[in-house]
């Protein structure tokens, strides 16, 4: 299969999970990373807002302002497939854009820049053991992380974790992974 129907399937897998199975997978992969060493070290994180299928990341996003942790968040300039990140301290900076997302409101925002994020929680749909990943399609977390030196961690059902992906030779694979099952993984 290529990138595009390995997206589409891996697409209707999380889709078919019940509301109760996704809140319950959501639970394990929210303690399994606040229980690791990169949360605990971590003073700022980076995450997306999630919408429909995806893991919901308000419980990692409420906790971290819990622990007096910074939280930013992505604004996609789909011009130029770029991704900047703001500081966000309430959802009310938050507004819809394009595909329904949730981002920052730039004008309510102050930017975050890339080398102070600690700890950046990458999205996607499809891992191998590798950390490489196939995520939306739109190349910009790639492209933010050309240059970030920090750490990475993306949160993922054990589903999602197979053999290979097919990887080209712009992709950044992601440090750790962490999945409902595992607390914490140092990908090779």
């Amino acid at each position: 299969m290529d990138k595009q129907q390995l997206r589409q399937s891996a697409i209707k897998t999380l889709k078919n999970f019940s509301e109760a199975e996704k809140q319950n997978i959501e639970r394990k992969l929210t303690e399994n990373l606040l229980s690791s060493e990169l949360w605990t070290y971590a003073k700022c994180i980076g995450i997306t807002m999630a919408q429909g299928f995806e893991w919901n990341t308000k419980a990692i996003i409420e906790a971290a302002w819990k622990q007096n942790k910074t939280i930013a968040v992505p604004k996609c300039s789909p011009k130029e497939k770029k991704l900047t990140f703001y500081r966000l301290e309430s959802y009310d900076q938050l507004e819809v854009v394009y595909y329904n997302l949730l981002e920052p409101k730039p004008v309510e925002s102050n930017v975050v820049e890339k080398a102070n994020i600690d700890l950046l929680v990458v999205p996607g749909l499809l891992f191998d053991k590798k950390g490489y990943r196939i995520g939306f399609g739109g190349g910009y977390y790639d492209r933010f992380l050309m240059g970030y030196s920090n750490e990475t961690v993306s949160i993922l059902h054990s589903s999602q974790l197979v053999e290979n992906v097919p990887a080209e030779p712009f992709d950044i694979p992601v440090q750790h992974m962490i999945t409902e099952k595992e607390v914490y993984m140092k990908v090779k």
